[in-house]
């Protein structure tokens, strides 16, 4: 995989072309920001892409701040290692964003990936397609992560609701008991098919379900053409991820605004 050049794709077809996600949602192209305005608080709200440099950055973060906060909406700046200008993390931080963890943008080619990993012993996967499931998926995220799941119900729900096709959600269940789960958006249009929320309660970890949910969900993306799988990468995940053939293209942090 040539990295410098799958880096390139991804931000040109998930960054600066994004499309909105959700129902009531838009992109808003500003200068050189593009942002998604969701329908509410609870949807996803943010920058996605810029191209700055030190002498409109500040301007162009207070544009942001202004915008949302006419909203009433707290929103994330998705910042990459690569983006400019190269302070623009100390700049955020200046404004009053709120850093949260690190993570490794990693990519894979699904044609390079090894998708014979079934679901291990006892383990069975349920496609989430109703409100019953989105309960259960929620269920495993607040376990997992110890985070209120109310703002992904919502969400889930609502892009089942609008858009059905451009997401697969899936339940590890022992039995009847949900013990992971995970989430892949498929935007049209792309190449890219993006791998989310995978979480695994604490006594199933270790076991092999993490992987096998990364396979199914590399297999159904295959089936319907993309040709790469993204993944911002915990550094809990990231030693799976390289084991599996995925490679570190860049980091990424988010930085929250509270209006």
């Amino acid at each position: 995989m040539d990295h410098a050049a799958v880096l390139a794709r991804y931000d040109r077809e998930l960054r600066e072309g994004a499309r909105a996600d959700g129902p009531g949602a838009r992109v808003e192209r500003v200068g050189g920001v593009v942002r998604h305005v969701g329908d509410s608080a609870q949807d996803w709200n943010g920058v996605l892409w810029s191209a700055l440099d030190e002498r409109d950055a500040d301007a162009a973060i207070a544009e942001q701040i202004a915008r949302f906060g006419a909203l009433g909406h707290p929103f994330e700046w998705k910042l990459y290692g690569h983006d400019r200008p190269a302070d623009l993390a100390q700049r955020l931080l200046a404004a009053g964003f709120a850093p949260e963890p690190d993570e490794t943008l990693m990519a894979a080619d699904i044609a390079d990936l090894d998708l014979d990993a079934g679901a291990p012993e006892g383990i069975r996967f349920r496609t989430v397609a109703d409100a019953a499931g989105v309960d259960l998926l929620v269920a495993v995220h607040e376990q997992a992560f110890g985070t209120d799941g109310s703002r992904l119900r919502h969400r889930v729900l609502a892009q089942l609701a609008d858009a059905p096709d451009t997401l697969v959600a899936v339940v590890a269940l022992a039995g009847d008991e949900p013990v992971s789960a995970a989430r892949m958006e498929l935007p049209p249009g792309t190449g890219f098919a993006g791998l989310w929320g995978g979480g695994t309660v604490a006594g199933w970890r270790g076991r092999g379900v993490y992987r096998a949910l990364i396979a199914h969900r590399a297999r159904i993306a295959a089936d319907r053409g993309y040709r790469h799988l993204h993944v911002d990468a915990s550094a809990q995940s990231r030693p799976i991820l390289e084991r599996l053939g995925f490679a570190a293209l860049t980091t990424t942090t988010p930085y929250v605004y509270e209006p």
